[in-house]
């Protein structure tokens, strides 16, 4: 099999081979992120203080925002090429890179844009004060100037994914985590820069990555690849792409409503301190979704591929294999986090109190986490399949319709302990409604004929 024809497999070879295939590069290159954030924290911890742990916990509803439009584009791009690829449309899968690449420029320019002009009063709406709000500007000046290639560069490795090339993607990730990881401590401790050197760092990392991924889609060799014609905005391709991409857009747009509102709550009934023990169990939370993140990626080419095939069988059977992954990892989150939060924290403080709030932090919010793995991949399986609209309510009901009002109502009564047990009382109920719709939709799909059964590759 040729390099061009590889995306081809996704419809004959064996599910397991395939998932952990497409799934393991993007779990390395997701968990490799994700452990640089921390290492980030850690130098920001220990090398600036810990008010600076609070100023970049101020960062993460900006940075989610910032997120949800890239996710926007990227998410819908990358589903809607493996189904153009599934249908054996290779024209269209090219117009589809045209288009992100388009629409990346144009939103990535316009975020930045509005973000640093209104970047204080901006930061003040998060939860900043006078101690925290210079960290947290320092640092997202540099972000935002550096917006459009961040985007560029999700973007673009959405599409390597999608497109038959998983390792290349992971190599794109990889050296910007190790890139960054090199100038991080070099720009925070070496030249003194503080929290500026860690945001320039980030910057210059995803620079490099991104001149990588052009000259790959720039070789004609390539079954995707850059050429004239396919930069033309074409509704049918950005309305797809937006409909796709909506509900991880409206998923990062709670996301940044939900940790605004926790920000301003551990502000309220626990200072800045507590703040910064957010920022601390956020980082620690996010390895292991970044993980389940990994898989979701990994199945939904596969799953997008064989659903535009009509091969509902093969479409059914990743998903259950995602899920039971996803779940061994959320109970290992779930088991470390219980035993051992103490030495974890040490890790990004010496400070008393930080410690305290945040060990604190991680028994609640990991409460119930072996059930965040179930309830991600299968919100990941409507997202795979074109179900938007499901995908969207899905995504919605966790953060609207359980989180907001847990968070708005129980810190009335239980002060700081009702913020931190607002997250995974809403994983819960999320979980039983998710469980419910993903059930429904696979009754449905076994009603319905698949084309041509290879049972061999089950």
């Amino acid at each position: 099999m040729t390099e061009n024809d590889s995306p081809l497999i996704l419809g004959t070879g064996r599910i397991g081979s395939l998932l952990k295939s497409y799934a393991l590069p993007a779990i390395i290159a997701m968990t490799a992120s994700s452990l640089y954030h921390i290492v980030d924290s850690i130098f920001i911890g220990q090398g600036v203080g810990p008010l600076a742990i609070a100023g970049l916990a101020l960062t993460f509803p900006l940075m989610n925002l910032a997120a949800a439009f890239g996710s926007l584009v990227g998410v819908g791009a990358s589903t809607l090429i493996a189904v153009k690829l599934g249908q054996r449309d290779y024209e269209g899968a090219n117009k589809a890179l045209g288009n992100v690449c388009t629409l990346n420029i144009l939103l990535g320019i316009s975020f930045s844009a509005v973000c640093l002009y209104f970047l204080t009063p901006i930061l003040y709406f998060f939860g900043a004060g006078e101690q925290t709000l210079g960290y947290a500007r320092e640092f997202m000046e540099i972000i935002l100037m550096g917006n459009l290639v961040t985007h560029l560069y999700l973007g673009l490795n959405a599409v390597l994914r999608s497109s038959g090339h998983p390792r290349m993607a992971m190599y794109a990730t990889l050296a910007s985590v190790g890139i960054n990881c090199i100038l991080n401590p070099l720009f925070i401790f070496g030249f003194g820069w503080g929290i500026r050197g860690s945001a320039w760092a980030t910057v210059i990392s995803q620079v490099i990555s991104l001149a990588w991924q052009l000259r790959h889609f720039a070789d004609p060799k390539n079954l995707l690849h850059f050429r004239r014609g396919i930069y033309r905005l074409r509704k049918e391709f950005v309305r797809n792409m937006f409909a796709i991409g909506l509900s991880p857009f409206l998923m990062n747009l709670c996301a940044s409503l939900i940790v605004l509102l926790i920000n301003r709550g551990l502000k309220q009934y626990g200072g800045d301190m507590a703040i910064g023990a957010y920022g601390i169990v956020n980082r620690i939370l996010f390895l292991f979704i970044m993980i389940v993140m990994g898989l979701n990626q990994g199945m939904q080419p596969i799953a997008g591929y064989n659903f535009g095939a009509r091969r509902l069988d093969r479409v059914l059977g990743v998903t259950r294999l995602t899920i039971a992954w996803a779940v061994g990892v959320s109970l290992t989150g779930f088991l470390i986090c219980q035993l051992f939060p103490a030495p974890i924290v040490r890790l990004f403080t010496s400070d008393a109190e930080l410690i305290r709030i945040s060990v604190e932090g991680l028994h609640i919010v990991f409460a119930v986490f072996p059930l965040v793995g179930f309830q991600m991949v299968a919100t990941n399986f409507f997202l795979s399949v074109g179900m938007a609209r499901e995908a969207i309510f899905l995504s919605l009901t966790r953060q609207l319709l359980f989180m907001l009002p847990c968070l708005v109502v129980l810190p009335r009564f239980f002060g700081i302990w009702g913020v931190w047990s607002s997250p995974p009382l809403s994983d819960l109920l999320a979980s039983i409604l998710t469980a419910a719709m993903l059930f429904r939709q696979f009754r449905r799909f076994k009603k319905i004929p698949t084309l041509s059964p290879d049972k061999s590759t089950r």
